[in-house]
């Protein structure tokens, strides 16, 4: 069966730091470009940080650019968003997604999408 399990969410002070994983099962993250997606209430679905496969460059929303960190961990089937400095805007469900055909450019649109995550969710308090 083909997973995308979030997990590390929580709630957090401004400031504060939190790490999401990204594990896959039933099939190989080498093969994929990943995303990270965020959802807030009555906000549209924001593509904060992507990384490719293929040389793994990485892609980064101007909103968490500098603050977010995206990083894969081939071995673990795992892929993880390093959040730091985090900010009250920063509350949203987080959710992670694969996608075989397109780049960073292409994945963080969402439309080419394979296989998306069930979400986890964070909360940043001021």
């Amino acid at each position: 069966e083909v997973q995308l399990v979030e997990s590390g969410g929580g709630l957090v002070q401004a400031g504060g730091s939190l790490r999401l994983s990204c594990a896959a099962s039933g099939f190989t993250l080498d093969d994929y470009t990943i995303g990270w997606f965020r959802e807030a209430p009555g906000k549209e679905r924001e593509g904060v940080s992507c990384i490719m496969s293929s040389d793994g460059s990485t892609y980064y929303a101007d909103s968490v650019k500098g603050r977010f960190t995206i990083s894969r961990d081939n071995a673990k089937n795992t892929v993880y968003l390093q959040m730091n400095s985090l900010k009250p805007d920063d509350t949203a469900v987080y959710s992670c997604a694969v996608d075989s055909v397109s780049d960073c450019e292409g994945t963080i649109e969402g439309d080419t999408v394979d296989y998306w995550g069930q979400g986890t969710q964070v909360t940043v308090s001021s």
